[in-house]
């Protein structure tokens, strides 16, 4: 029960945030900068598949372990860092890559991909124990 409460809580956290930043930067940030490089709509499989499996990432190395501590603290730095990380590695990547890959793309999405991954964790983790308990 706790790691499905843990997932959807999440889920739900992190789909709003990234839907609002998404929504709001996509036509000030990104079509301005990467706009040649962006389809026309997004690949909603692929998009669905990326959620799901960094959601799964997020509860397994963030929530749940912040769980077992009973600290909310770790949850939002085991997220920072995990967002760093997964954000780090597909920024870097086309920065190492991609002809073109603006530098500011990749310092903005490092800090966003590590802001909203230690707030969902830590949503996702102060929501489990609200309505679960700790897992451990």
């Amino acid at each position: 029960m706790s790691f499905v409460v843990s997932y959807v809580s999440t889920a739900l956290v992190m789909l709003v945030l990234d839907a609002l930043w998404l929504g709001t930067m996509t036509s000030r940030l990104y079509r301005p900068m990467i706009g040649g490089l962006m389809a026309e709509q997004p690949n909603m499989p692929a998009a669905v598949l990326f959620y799901l499996l960094y959601v799964a990432g997020i509860v397994v190395f963030a929530v749940q372990p912040a769980l077992d501590t009973g600290r909310w603290t770790s949850a939002l730095m085991l997220g920072a860092f995990l967002g760093l990380v997964a954000y780090g590695t597909y920024d870097l990547t086309n920065q190492a890559t991609l002809r073109d890959w603006p530098a500011l793309i990749t310092v903005i999405d490092l800090a966003w991909g590590t802001l909203l991954t230690g707030v969902a964790a830590t949503a996702g983790m102060l929501i489990t124990r609200y309505f679960v308990g700790s897992a451990g």
